[in-house]
């Protein structure tokens, strides 16, 4: 049997494509991302797209209608054939597929809190010289900003943490790969949100990148071979 194909693998020996995915790897809303690696026969697929583009938004989801919708899309996602369409005459069968939707972590909180507890804590010791009637003063000082300087936080963090993306990865046998000629992205009428999709193609010819918007769904790959 013919070993599998490393997407990343291609993408690691291929600079060119690299750079370009490194490029592209900024979040913006409307704009997927789709890498795609030919190896005879075989085609893999790896695919990102913002949570906006998909189910319209990118807080965690907060009811039942979120999760359904989050449900929703992730078997279409699993679908790809009623995405990403390839020529007939090529007979390409899906041999994987699977979706997923990934959440940036929050980063740092630790290191706020310990900078945050080592300020209150030299406020204290300052305090401890004072009158009583002043480290009553201060404490409520204290009191106070820790208290403002945490609704702070608590909003930049969950402004950092609604940032949502799905990830999906496929792989294909197509019989005929000769005639892998062009992609259709009917994606853009099953997600209305999504604008774009910027793609990195690798094929023994080399590697290539194209911009695919919603006006002209067909990408031309004759020039990828």
């Amino acid at each position: 049997m013919k070993p599998a194909i490393s997407l990343l693998a291609l993408l690691a020996v291929s600079p060119a494509l690299a750079d370009g995915t490194r490029e592209v790897d900024a979040h913006v809303h409307g704009v997927g991302k789709l890498n795609i690696a030919i190896d005879g026969t075989t085609v893999a697929k790896e695919f990102h797209a913002p949570g906006a583009d998909i189910v319209g938004f990118e807080y965690k989801a907060q009811n039942d209608e979120d999760l359904a919708a989050i449900e929703a899309a992730l078997q279409t996602l699993s679908d790809p054939l009623n995405l990403f369409g390839w020529p007939e005459a090529a007979e390409c069968t899906v041999t994987s597929a699977s979706a997923e939707l990934e959440t940036e972590e929050e980063h740092d909180d630790h290191g706020d809190d310990d900078h945050d507890d080592h300020d209150h804590d030299k406020e204290d010791d300052h305090g401890d010289h004072d009158e009583d009637h002043d480290d009553h003063d201060h404490d409520e000082e204290d009191n106070h900003d820790h208290a403002e300087h945490a609704d702070h936080d608590d909003h930049d963090h969950a402004e950092e943490a609604s940032h949502t993306e799905f990830h999906a990865e496929y792989r294909f046998d197509c019989a005929n790969p000769d005639a892998l000629t062009e992609l259709s992205f009917t994606y853009f009428d099953v997600f209305d949100n999504a604008l774009e999709v910027e793609v990195q193609i690798i094929t023994a010819s080399g590697a290539s990148a194209f911009e695919v918007e919603r006006d002209a769904p067909t990408l031309d790959l004759s020039s990828a071979f």
